[in-house]
């Protein structure tokens, strides 16, 4: 298999790759916070982690207004060059001595014209491209409203997670976690997204079967030193659960992948976990589950930064 379809395949192996990397050892710095460091904050962790994402929106408002200066630009350019061949031409004051110097400067005028013509014509090709381009994506506010929406279901996901942390292994809430895909698939033909063959089916059991028996094998010397090692496991299936409803209603909403702007979108999930989410910091300190503390040592703010 050659040619850009299997250097995408590859492309996209790697970068999966990355991305099971980086969780894993997310997983294993937040599981050294709660444990070693004595910093047994999830919510404030996920708090600080989401809300990083609004930096993406600066990103986005740079690339808009690169884009904008461009067509601008290219529109003030083609306005010009219209201009020019819409000027009238300056009489000579001796039409027999200049009739030679006419033709030839017409016939260049007309050279000219006619690449001016084909400049014109591509540029209005690629406006026109760039505009069907954007004609499938959701608009700016329909986006932002997506990212709002979505913004509690993926903070209940990921708090779940690092709550997870603070009772069970790495290895069981990674495990669990990876779940996801089972309840994606369930959930998503359930509601008519996706479709349950015998292919998936057979992959759904032979997952399930692969977790279960890594648990079993784990679970007495898991319980020996964690013996609330359930309590963990539990929110780690919550929230593989939550991530597969969170996959599932956005490609509902959105479709096709294509027709989502991804930075504005997490720059908005970002930015509405900013505003709307800080009450839990408050109500959680007030009621003892999670006292407000910030963290007291360099190292630990050095941690909570990179995984941030």
């Amino acid at each position: 298999m050659t040619g850009p379809g299997y250097g995408r395949h590859t492309a996209g192996l790697v970068l999966l790759l990355g991305v099971v990397l980086i969780w894993v050892g997310s997983s294993f710095l937040v599981s050294n916070l709660f444990g070693e460091q004595e910093f047994n904050r999830p919510f404030f962790i996920t708090y600080l982690n989401t809300s990083t994402f609004s930096l993406y929106l600066v990103g986005t408002c740079v690339s808009r207004l690169k884009s904008a200066t461009h067509r601008r630009l290219a529109r003030r350019k083609r306005s010009r060059s219209d201009d020019g061949d819409s000027a009238p031409q300056q009489e000579g004051i001796d039409t027999a001595a200049m009739a030679g110097a006419s033709r030839r400067v017409n016939a260049n005028h007309g050279v000219n014209a006619e690449h001016r013509m084909h400049a014109r014509s591509r540029s209005d090709e690629r406006l026109l491209l760039a505009d069907s381009a954007t004609e499938h994506k959701l608009t700016t506010r329909e986006t932002v409203r997506l990212g709002v929406g979505f913004s509690v279901l993926w903070f209940a996901a990921n708090v779940a997670q690092n709550a997870s942390l603070a009772y069970t292994t790495v290895a069981s809430s990674s495990i669990l976690c990876s779940t996801s895909g089972l309840f994606t698939l369930a959930i998503g033909a359930l509601a008519g997204v996706e479709t349950f063959t015998t292919a998936r089916l057979g992959a759904v059991v032979a997952s399930t079967l692969g977790v279960y028996c890594v648990m079993v094998s784990g679970a007495e010397a898991t319980s020996a030193h964690m013996p609330r090692a359930w309590v963990g496991d539990g929110l780690a299936l919550l929230s593989a659960a939550l991530y597969g409803c969170y996959t599932t209603l956005l490609k509902r909403r959105v479709g096709d992948e294509s027709r989502l702007d991804a930075p504005l979108f997490f720059g908005a999930v970002g930015l509405a976990n900013i505003v709307l989410l800080w009450p839990g910091l408050i109500i959680l300190d007030v009621t003892g589950l999670e006292p407000f503390i910030l963290p007291r040592t360099g190292s630990v703010w050095a941690m909570v930064a990179v995984n941030a």
